[in-house]
C-alpha cells in the first residue's frame, strides 16, 4: 500500500472548493454534491490524500451534473496524509490507524444513510486506498456498480468474490497494481457471466493519475478525462 507512487503529485488542499457542501453523513464529514432528491447516488472513496482533494471534488461535481447525488466521505477522520516527507510522519502508524478493512466497515453506514434518504441505486468509485476498500464492497450487494481506479494491492480472493458490475481502470506505470496483474483480475471477473466487467489500462500514465494529474501534462490530462468519462458512463449504465 505504501508504494512511493501513492504519494506522487499530492493535491493542494488549500485550494479546496466545489459546487457542493460539507455535511455530516453517518457520523463522517462528507462532501455532498448533486440533487438531494435523486434516487441514484455515487460514493467516491478517496486515496490517502482524503476527501478535500480539489480534483476529486471536481470529479464529484461532474458526476453530479449527470443527475447523481454524489458523496465523498472523510474516511480518515480529519487525518489524511498531508506531508509524507516530514520526518515526523510515521507511515506504519498511519496505515495502522486507517486500514482498508476499517474503511470498508465505515462505508457500510454511509450506504445505509443514503438508502434511508430514499436512494435506490448506488455506484461507487475508489482510488488507490479507496480502490482496495471498494473491491471489498463489490463482494456484497450493498451497491450496484463499482469503478476501481489505479488501486492499491488487491488479492485474487477479493476479485473472485466480486458480485456486481465492476470496471478496473489501471495505469501502465503502476507498482501497486501492475497491468499484468490487473489483466489477470479481468480474466477472473470475465469468467462470471452474471455481471458485466472489464479492465482497461491507460498507456503512458502512472498510479494516481485520474485524480492527481499534472495540469501541464496534456497527455495525462486527456487520459484522466477519459478515465473520468468511463467512470461516469459505467454509472449511467449500471446505476438506475
Amino acid at each position: 500500500m505504501s508504494s512511493s507512487q501513492c504519494f506522487e503529485n499530492p493535491p493542494n488542499l488549500s485550494s479546496t472548493c466545489g459546487a457542493g457542501h460539507v455535511e455530516e453523513l453517518a457520523g463522517l464529514k462528507t462532501y455532498v454534491t448533486g440533487p438531494s432528491d435523486s434516487k441514484r447516488a455515487v460514493l467516491l472513496i478517496a486515496d490517502v490524500f482524503g476527501y478535500e482533494a480539489p480534483k476529486l471534488r471536481k470529479l464529484a461535481d461532474k458526476i453530479a451534473s449527470a443527475g447523481f447525488l454524489v458523496v465523498v466521505p472523510d474516511f480518515f477522520y480529519g487525518d489524511p496524509i498531508i506531508d509524507f516527507t516530514s520526518p515526523n510522519f510515521n507511515f506504519e502508524a498511519w496505515f495502522k490507524n486507517h486500514g482498508t478493512d476499517k474503511g470498508h466497515e465505515d462505508a457500510k453506514p454511509v450506504i445505509a444513510a443514503l438508502k434511508s434518504k430514499g436512494v435506490s441505486a448506488i455506484g461507487a468509485a475508489g482510488f488507490c486506498w479507496g480502490g482496495v476498500v471498494l473491491v471489498k464492497l463489490a463482494g456484497t450487494e450493498d451497491i450496484q456498480a463499482a469503478v476501481i481506479l489505479h488501486p492499491g494491492p488487491m488479492t485474487e480472493d477479493a476479485i473472485k468474490a466480486v458480485k456486481i458490475p465492476t470496471a478496473i481502470l489501471g495505469a501502465e506505470i503502476d507498482h501497486s497494481s501492475p497491468p499484468e496483474q490487473l489483466k489477470k483480475f479481468g480474466e477472473i471477473m470475465s469468467a462470471k457471466t452474471e455481471f458485466e466487467s472489464y479492465v482497461k489500462i491507460f498507456p503512458g500514465v502512472s498510479h494516481g493519475w485520474s485524480v492527481r494529474y499534472d495540469d501541464d501534462n496534456e497527455l495525462v490530462v486527456k487520459s484522466a478525462e477519459e478515465a473520468q468519462e468511463d467512470t461516469l458512463n459505467w454509472f449511467l449504465k449500471h446505476v438506475k
